[in-house]
């Protein structure tokens, strides 16, 4: 989300899932150290910066009552939120037909990685205390490091902006019937003073589950009402300090905690003997990080930042459907070091350099307790533990970014990147064909080269045109390299990377005040998919001939499409707008001619309106809209492909403003309770009813 230096962006820019007409803050206090190159104020509407991509902001998530980052980034116009369906119970996000494999997401600027798999639930991602998501969309800045084949997220936190500021919310969740769900709290305050500040923060979420729509038709595995297994809870801790000696220079030292549990509700329809019974007790993130920016005669500058993060998960799989007997615990325990150098001058008017060397290590230690009355223990008690198994792998990366100012108006921007990453261990437990203990995979490096380049023409103080072409490349995980899939595939350590050419052209204009229109087009030709493949194979050791899967390079595809959006202030009292998106993806597999990329509905948007007919009364309607997307079952060891998911959701929120201290809002989600299913199986949440209470100081 690179925006060329000296690139001035006027007006707010708004990519409309958002109203301009909301822009009420003088200060909206995000931590600007923790974006990715962006240079667009981000204030209270959503902004699109010179490349394509989009700014949410901390203002529109809670007008809109997005409360997780998946719903928060289904209001982003070429972005779609689904769920994984199956026993994982993950919320997933596709940033125009790619998925959480190819875009990245980080929090201020330090990526979240889970190096066994990354199948990260964007769902445990509480938004109260972001400021602001930044989403790259086809072109990420080399500069931000390896990934980022079909775009970027990125979770900026906030920073306070006054000698003392709080604020504190709080939010009650009902059913359709009036069923108590939950609550959702949060808490910030924090300190800025001459020459630095400080700031501490918090979440927590507890709901007892969701309901389902009313005209659900029950089922022998789910009878409605409250969804059985959707219960979930999730806090988190920020804390933040950092120096500032001048009005350019800043060193900012954050903690961030966050930590989780949840449900896996079952397959409605499929046998209840037939499916996984799952459970995760923890799912925890937590990062400290070191960001600095430091200013160098008149033309340079030198950023650094510096982290340690870990990520823990436990996942408990029992015997019988009431949970009562557990099979086993399986462990995860990865930790992650790094670190970078960005510096960047200016050459006169003319032309500004960057250039940035990234190193992290990702460490993967897992095991497995095995339990109850299956593995020949009494109930729950653990009879036998795997010994851990680690995988240690080092990624580093290389980039140059130039910007020639051709013109006060219009800048060329070039890019390269030498991505490499070295694997140093990789162990695994087996009981494969009367082998028991510790395997050591091959090991196996590889490297890309990156490339990308773009035009951008601001033809007027508010308005412009751009065009951009990205090359990048993602590395495979170790699950689609090692992992066994419970005994059904085979490793493939020289699995390389997939590869994507990103093309987009778009034009964006704010043509009044709080006002805005934007249009793009985009192109990806996407190479080297990594898809799974049936092989035979043949045992080394004991010769025996198994049938099994293996991750090959074996898909093409390609996905096009366009996105739209408007904002508009018709008057004091009312603003409109809205957006939309239409995606289209073909993906070839030569093993199976059936197949379908599933998640991503080719048509999505919303339409929303701001009615203020007095100075503390606000109603906001929002309509939601989408078509079927392809969704898939197993039968016989047959994936069959079928389309569902078309929605069409009214919500309704109104706030009303006390004082300058305190503010009430009530809503409601789903208003006319319709029934929709994302994945096989897997309905969606029936109407909901919310109320809360905000104060700020």
């Amino acid at each position: 989300m690179a925006i060329a230096a000296g690139a001035a962006v006027a007006g707010t820019m708004g990519v409309a899932a958002s109203g301009s007409a909301w822009a009420e803050d003088d200060d909206d206090g995000v931590f600007s150290l923790g974006e990715i190159h962006v240079t667009a104020p981000t204030g209270d509407t959503q902004e699109s910066d010179s490349f394509g991509g989009s700014v949410l902001s901390g203002r529109q998530m809670e007008k809109f009552s997005t409360d997780t980052l998946d719903r928060a980034l289904n209001l982003v116009p070429g972005v779609s939120s689904s769920n994984s369906g199956g026993s994982r119970n993950e919320q997933l996000v596709y940033v125009r037909g790619f998925d959480r494999w190819q875009v990245p997401l980080s929090i201020d600027g330090v990526r979240i990685y889970l190096p066994y798999d990354n199948r990260l639930d964007f769902g445990r991602f509480l938004t109260p205390d972001i400021a602001a998501v930044q989403v790259a969309k086809g072109y990420v800045s080399v500069l931000d490091g390896p990934g980022g084949m079909g775009g970027a997220i990125n979770l900026v936190s906030y920073r306070p902006t006054k000698e003392f500021e709080a604020e504190g919310r709080t939010q009650a969740e009902f059913g359709t019937d009036g069923t108590y769900e939950g609550t959702l709290n949060y808490l910030r305050g924090g300190s800025r003073m001459d020459k630095g500040y400080v700031q501490a923060s918090g979440t927590y979420r507890d709901l007892r589950g969701w309901m389902l729509p009313e005209g659900f038709t029950p089922t022998v595995v789910e009878n409605g009402g409250l969804r059985d297994h959707s219960d979930v809870t999730d806090w988190n801790v920020n804390l933040k300090a950092a120096y500032t000696p001048n009005a350019t220079d800043e060193y900012s030292l954050n903690f961030i905690k966050q930590s989780g549990s949840k449900g896996a509700p079952y397959h409605v329809q499929d046998p209840i003997e037939s499916q996984r019974y799952w459970s995760w007790p923890w799912w925890d993130v937590q990062n400290l990080y070191w960001l600095s920016d430091t200013k160098i005669g008149e033309a340079s500058y030198l950023k650094t930042k510096a982290y340690y993060n870990t990520f823990q998960n436990a996942l408990d799989i029992y015997n019988n459907p009431a949970q009562s007997d557990k099979s086993s615990r399986s462990y995860y325990e990865d930790w992650a070091a790094g670190a970078s150098a960005e510096f960047g001058t200016d050459f006169g008017t003319i032309d500004s350099l960057k250039a940035a060397f990234i190193f992290r290590r990702d460490n993967h230690t897992e095991w497995q307790d095995l339990l109850g009355v299956s593995n020949g223990c009494t109930v729950n008690e653990v009879c036998m533990t795997e010994p851990k198994q680690t995988t240690v792998e080092d990624t580093y990366s290389l980039a140059l970014e130039n910007t020639i100012h051709v013109t006060p108006r219009v800048d060329f921007v070039q890019g390269i990147s030498y991505d490499w990453r070295h694997l140093s261990e990789a162990e695994d437990f087996t009981t494969r064909d009367g082998f028991n203990g510790i395997i050591n995979y091959p090991l196996s490096d590889s490297d890309a080269v990156n490339y990308q380049g773009a035009l951008i023409w601001r033809y007027s103080d508010t308005a412009r045109l751009f065009a951009n072409i990205s090359d990048r490349t993602r590395f495979p995980t170790l699950f689609e390299r090692f992992s066994s899939r419970f005994g059904g595939a085979t490793s493939n350590p020289n699995l390389q990377p997939e590869r994507a050419v990103n093309y987009q052209v778009g034009w964006s204009n704010a043509f009044a005040a709080k006002s805005q229109v934007s249009i793009t087009g985009f192109y990806s030709d996407v190479t080297d998919m990594i898809q799974s493949v049936p092989i035979v194979y043949i045992n080394p050791i004991t010769h025996k001939a198994t049938s099994l899967n293996q991750s090959q390079n074996v898909g093409d595809g390609y996905f096009f499409g366009a996105e739209g959006s408007i904002d508009l202030a018709i008057n004091s009292e009312w603003a409109v707008g809205g957006n939309v998106s239409w995606v289209h993806r073909e993906v070839t597999n030569p093993n199976d001619t059936t197949f379908q990329p599933s998640g991503v509905p080719e048509v999505k948007g919303m339409l929303f309106a701001t009615w203020q007919p007095t100075e503390n009364f606000k109603l906001i309607p929002a309509f939601e809209f989408a078509d079927d997307r392809w969704t898939s079952y197993v039968k016989n060891k047959v994936t069959y492909y079928y389309v569902t998911g078309a929605y069409a959701i009214f919500n309704m929120r109104a706030e009303y403003t006390i004082n300058k201290n305190f503010m009430v809002a009530a809503g409601v989600r789903n208003l006319f309770d319709e029934e929709y299913y994302l994945s096989d199986g897997y309905p969606e949440a029936g109407r909901s009813f919310y109320a809360s209470l905000k104060a700020t100081f």
